[in-house]
């Protein structure tokens, strides 16, 4: 059969995603992929200068994403279909553009890990992320803010003449376009995907990108990769060249091997192929393989502790397989960041498909000899030459514009393409995707300054880079301005002026809390914590006051941050039902976040009084979610009433937005009891202290 592609609904049971966390995302990223500075100075100078590269202090300008529960529904995701006679891939253009699905039709096998389920959980640099697929990981080191969010999508005339799926759209942590081109040869075994990621700007820019596939991780499953060495990365924060494929008397290319959860980049020998594959008990798998330019390969195992076991249920429905994960990337590590110069890109081509190899000699002693199979076994499946000459044939077609769309992205890149003037043939950002929360800094484009806004609502989203923060020093100093700059000040480190514009609003804004919450994350990060909960317990009074005086919580209708139930960017049907609520009352998600806040604010100031205030504003759904369950233990435990905190644990809670690597839960039990931590809150991913 010829290439097709087409439309298609996928139907999961799904937590909905919930509104956007309307408070910008002042603080600092947690430090799960932090390398000690000592650490970097034993590393080769070329790793250890792109480590040290531009990292991210926030993840302004995007907002948070943590309003999910763990209830799921039926619910149908818009995807798409590529399909020949050998392979079918399924694709949620929805949802970061995420590959739920790679069937192999001659064998009946899925070749990836394709989760049954659509769990939100808090490991993308903003949030909501779910596990399975591939995933096209973009920005900075983690999992894509984009994990979540709606990508641009349409037919593209593939190299052969069928039909190819490109998605495409804005990256905002580093404000570059990127492209994903998904081209499935007539009668292929393997999907080609074609990557490209330019920087219009007059600048150098940092790039981050990796191609994380998930794979299931049976107890015979191999990882292979053609190295002898590879960098251990661990929730300790430590970075160590270990060999392959055994360490501490363990083979580690067997993900069901590890103790606790890591990672393995390997060190691929110059001039290799770059490949990496995963293949089960029989021999059978799945390989992936690149241009040269993509030159990091990297394992991540779950293990087999508790902590990880638990993770692994948490992203997935009761008596589903677990998963590990074969990754590509730019660089040797994912703790590093390639410049990318001005006006310059980055492109390749990646190849997704079926493998088989002699299993005596995949799961044989002889690891030289298991490469070697499984390199002549993809030499001949899919000869290096071939990938070559298909990037070729690709990029030849890389600036072709879209055909028929398939799906719309975000507003965002019209709004940066109509203010910086870019050429980017082949992904179109097109004034008709401009929505709602671009409409105030359109008007701060054209006229110099931003709408008043009719109602009151929290502030839409702010924007940072600093072409963006010289309009809004220019501009009338209205007080909502004035918190826009101060958050643009605040990103670009000069903290000091930022608490200064912020304070300017203040003094004449009719909606303070917006701003009291800045000036409360301010002090909180200068070491002022009574001065932090003053402000956090201030700003919770008067956005409570705000949303139950007269036309609160009305949805708004002019300015920035109101409030739509279509997507949030201002055209019908943005997104995926799976993000049904986004609209949503900004006011009620702001009352949950700066509640939560200013109870850890006051709880950290030892106030449990003016805690347990705060707490008593909340309507009775909020505090029945998981973490203010845990908020509400912690309460306890400052009164003095431990009995009842530990009734808070016995009766059971989930907390839905429990971060990566997060140990809040083990900390809090800690402080009630020596008793080993129950294996329902057990989400350790690190050895104990």
């Amino acid at each position: 059969m010829a290439t097709t592609v087409r439309r298609a609904v996928l139907t999961l049971p799904a937590a909905p995603l919930g509104p956007e966390n309307p408070l910008p995302a002042l603080r600092p990223l947690g430090g799960t992929h932090l390398l000690d500075d000592r650490d970097r100075a034993r590393l080769p100078r070329d790793m250890a200068r792109q480590i040290g590269s531009a990292p991210l202090a926030t993840v302004l300008p995007v907002r948070l994403l943590d309003g999910y529960g763990r209830e799921r529904v039926p619910t149908e995701l818009d995807a798409i279909v590529i399909e020949n006679d050998r392979l079918r891939a399924t694709v949620l253009p929805g949802l970061g553009g995420r590959v739920h699905s790679l069937h192999h039709k001659p064998t009946g096998r899925e070749l990836l890990y394709s989760n049954p389920v659509l769990q939100p959980a808090d490991f993308a640099l903003n949030g909501a992320w779910f596990s399975g697929g591939i995933e096209w990981n973009i920005g900075a080191t983690g999992h894509t803010t984009l994990s979540c969010a709606p990508l641009h999508a349409a037919r593209v005339t593939a190299p052969d003449g069928g039909d190819m799926l490109r998605l495409w759209e804005w990256e905002r942590l580093r404000d570059l376009p990127f492209q994903v081109d998904l081209w499935l040869p007539e009668d292929s075994d393997f999907l080609h995907v074609g990557v490209r990621i330019r920087n219009p700007h007059e600048h150098t820019a940092p790039v981050y990108w990796w191609s994380n596939t998930a794979v299931p991780e049976g107890e015979r499953t191999r990882v292979l990769a053609p190295a002898d060495e590879a960098w251990h990365f661990g929730y300790a924060r430590t970075l160590t060249r270990v060999p392959v494929p055994g360490h501490d008397s363990v083979d580690r290319t067997y993900p069901l091997r590890g103790d606790f959860p890591a990672d393995y980049f390997y060190e691929l020998p110059d001039g290799a192929r770059r490949w990496i594959a995963a293949l089960d008990e029989d021999g059978h798998g799945l390989v992936q393989t690149s241009t040269d330019l993509l030159r990091g390969r990297k394992l991540f195992l779950w293990g087999t502790g508790p902590g990880g076991r638990r993770w692994q249920e948490w992203l997935t429905e009761p008596g589903a397989p677990g998963y590990a994960e074969i990754q590509a990337g730019l660089a040797r590590t994912q703790l590093e960041h390639v410049p990318l110069e001005p006006g310059a890109e980055f492109s390749w081509l990646e190849s997704y498909g079926p493998l088989s190899a002699d299993a005596g000699a995949v799961h044989g002693d002889d690891w030289a000899r298991a490469r070697a199979e499984t390199e002549r076994r993809l030499d001949e499946a899919l000869p290096r030459a071939d990938v070559d000459a298909a990037y070729a044939a690709w990029r030849s077609r890389a600036d072709d514009e879209p055909g028929e769309s398939l799906a719309t992205g975000s507003g965002w890149g019209a709004l940066e393409v109509r203010r910086g003037g870019h050429r980017l043939p082949g992904t179109p950002f097109g004034e008709s995707t401009l929505g709602e929360q671009q409409e105030p800094w359109l008007e701060l484009l054209d006229r110099g300054g931003f709408p008043e806004p009719r109602r009151a609502v929290p502030p839409g989203p702010s924007l940072v880079s600093p072409h963006w923060r010289d309009m809004l020093e220019t501009a009338p100093a209205e007080p909502l301005t004035e918190y826009h700059l101060g958050v643009a000040q605040w990103h670009a480190g000069d903290r000091a002026q930022a608490v200064r514009s912020w304070e300017r609003g203040l003094a004449r804004a009719a909606s303070r809390w917006p701003l009291l919450r800045c000036l409360a994350v301010a002090a909180e990060e200068s070491g002022q914590p009574d001065r932090a909960a003053d402000l956090h317990a201030e700003a919770f009074d008067e956005l409570s006051a705000e949303r139950t005086g007269p036309g609160g919580g009305e949805q708004g209708d002019g300015g920035p941050g109101r409030d739509r139930a279509d997507g949030g960017d201002g055209r019908e049907g943005a997104g995926d039902d799976v993000r049904a609520g986004a609209g949503g009352d900004a006011l009620a998600a702001a009352v949950a976040a700066l509640g939560r806040e200013a109870i850890e604010a006051l709880l950290a100031a030892g106030r449990p009084e003016a805690a347990r205030a705060v707490w008593s504003g909340l309507s009775p759904e909020v505090r029945r979610r998981g973490r203010f369950r845990l908020l509400e233990a912690r309460m306890l435990i400052a009164e003095g009433d431990r009995g009842a905190a530990r009734a808070v644990f016995d009766e059971g809670f989930e907390v839905a937005d429990l971060r990566e690597g997060e140990e809040v839960l083990d900390e809090v039990w800690g402080a009630l009891t020596d008793e080993p931590i129950p294996p329902r809150y057990n989400y350790r991913m690190r050895p104990g202290d």
